[in-house]
């Protein structure tokens, strides 16, 4: 079975041709590659992911007190046997929370965007927190660079169009698992929604994707890489020249199942009043467009989120 490809992105700087290359390609075939030398250094990641697990360590009524009714998730904290993927009938495992862009309040993108909430309970949540998400969105605009590239368009294409992007960091935590066959998974097959998804923190053993002839190949990658995929923005946007592939968080056998994983993942949207409109270099005789009609980000955010059942 062929391996899901990492690559080094300092590449990006020595070897740029060849790089922004294989990256297409390894995105044209699975919609996923692993990103090594990002330049994050480990212990900044390691100090997120204390705080994260401290705030999940917290006990239920403290944590739900972090709960916004409404808001479909977009803040704070959302609690366990929520979120059900798409078509799913069982709802995922897992409980988790969300940080977003810090704007101010006088941003056209206030309606959109609300403040962040931080837990008061954990010493340098916000600190940790807010700067993993920096970090994250820095990395994920040179992958949105490379891939801007790949498909004729300049360097700079996406940089005006994510520099407010409703992106979101996802600290997750999956309890153990204390009962057996049960029919829910930590994370039901599903595709993301946004421009690119990255994960901090795939090294622990569970995440699958779907290769093109229906295989689920793991994709458990080394300590110091980034799990980077194409969510369903950028399927739209490129008429499928990048695909959102289909993944999963299986649950692990035996013991390991009473242990509990945590991850991060990163998704980065781009501006809520971004149009979604195939691009014309992205159309030809054996590829015409898929999507006549655009969308606005935010509305597609909006149609997407009551699919999985966050609003």
């Amino acid at each position: 079975m062929s391996q899901i490809p990492t690559l080094d992105i300092t590449r990006f700087d020595t070897d740029r041709d060849a790089f922004v290359a294989e990256l297409g390609a390894a995105y044209r075939e699975w919609g996923f590659a692993g990103i090594r030398n990002h330049g994050i250094p480990q212990a900044e990641i390691d100090a997120a992911y204390d705080v994260f697990k401290a705030f999940f360590a917290l006990p239920e009524e403290v944590k739900r007190q972090y709960l916004v009714p409404g808001s479909g998730g977009a803040r704070g904290y959302t609690a366990f046997g929520v979120e059900t993927a798409k078509d799913s009938k069982h709802f995922d495992l897992k409980e988790f929370w969300h940080i977003g862009r810090e704007i101010a309040d006088d941003s056209p993108y206030r309606d959109a965007m609300p403040p962040n909430l931080w837990p008061g309970e954990v010493a340098g949540f916000h600190e940790h927190g807010y700067n993993l998400y920096r970090k994250l969105d820095q990395l994920g605009a040179r992958v949105l660079s490379a891939l801007a590239l790949h498909i004729g368009l300049p360097e700079n294409y996406f940089v005006d169009k994510t520099d407010s992007g409703n992106s979101i960091l996802r600290p997750i935590h999956y309890p153990p698992i204390t009962a057996d066959d049960i029919p829910n998974v930590r994370a039901g097959a599903h595709e993301d929604i946004n421009l690119i998804t990255l994960l901090v923190g795939a090294s622990a053993a569970g995440l699958e994707v779907k290769s093109k002839q229906g295989e689920w190949v793991p994709f458990t990658s080394s300590a110091d890489t980034i799990v980077v995929n194409i969510g369903d923005m950028l399927q739209r946007l490129t008429n499928h020249v990048y695909p959102s592939t289909t993944h999963r968080v299986v649950n692990p056998p035996g013991d390991l199942a009473r242990q509990p994983r945590y991850s991060v993942p990163f998704f980065l949207h781009p501006n809520p009043d971004f149009l979604i409109d195939v691009l014309p270099s992205t159309i030809t005789a054996d590829n015409p467009s898929r999507y006549p009609q655009p969308i606005t980000a935010q509305g597609y955010l909006e149609e997407r989120l009551r699919e999985i059942k966050l609003k």
